[in-house]
């Protein structure tokens, strides 16, 4: 990412950083380095800019939300990222978590299928210089079977089961984090492959807009 020149959200980002998200329990110092990085205030309209390092989720437009900064943070941690990952994103919005991750792994793979979102966050990842990020406008809930396996896959909304073809695309080893559950409220899934078959773990609950497309609920 481009370095930011007379940046007046420093000050804010490094304060969501300490007491938002560290003093919650997220301890990575990469994924407290990336949160303090990625300028979210860019991710949101000019009239939010002042709400953008703030405890809660705000609207992007089509019914969609940046999610709040500590769930962020925290669905970040869970993946256990290296920069030799190669990560998959379902539900690109606004791009904001898609900018972290690339902060944190070689390549992502992100996938939008409302295309004025899709839009609006290529066009963000070329001003800020993201050149990790590759994105598509399609049904996430399929995944992308051509770039198959990934080392981690995340989910940014909820689905009512987990899609076969994401538990299909994971690589060896390979960590999947998505919110199941009903359309009001979600678990937050971390989900493991292994040598030994597939384990899941739950990381409390959650809340975030519908899962839309053939393997989650339908529009």
């Amino acid at each position: 990412m481009k370095p930011l020149k007379n940046d007046p959200y420093a000050g804010r980002r490094k304060q969501m950083v300490r007491t938002q998200i560290q003093a919650r329990g997220v301890s990575d110092p990469k994924v407290l380095e990336a949160m303090d990085t990625v300028p979210r205030h860019l991710f949101v309209s000019e009239a939010l800019h002042d709400q953008a390092y703030q405890d809660f989720p705000l609207p992007i437009g089509e019914g969609q939300t940046i999610s709040q900064p500590y769930i962020v943070a925290e669905m970040t941690q869970a993946l256990n990222l290296t920069k030799e990952d190669r990560v998959l994103e379902i539900g690109t919005g606004c791009g904001y978590q898609t900018a972290v991750l690339a902060q944190l792994a070689y390549k992502v793979y992100t996938i939008e299928r409302i295309r004025s979102l899709f839009i609006g966050a290529r066009r963000i990842f070329d001003e800020l210089g993201f050149h990790n990020i590759v994105a598509r406008c399609a049904d996430g809930t399929l995944g992308w079977q051509d770039e198959a396996p990934f080392d981690a896959i995340i989910v940014t909304a909820g689905a009512p089961i987990t899609p076969k073809a994401l538990i299909s695309q994971l690589a060896m080893g390979g960590r999947l984090i998505i919110p199941v559950g009903d359309q009001s409220v979600q678990s937050l899934k971390k989900i493991v492959r292994d040598e030994n078959g597939i384990h899941e773990s739950d990381l409390g609950a959650c809340r975030f807009v519908k899962l839309v497309g053939e393997q989650g609920w339908r529009d």
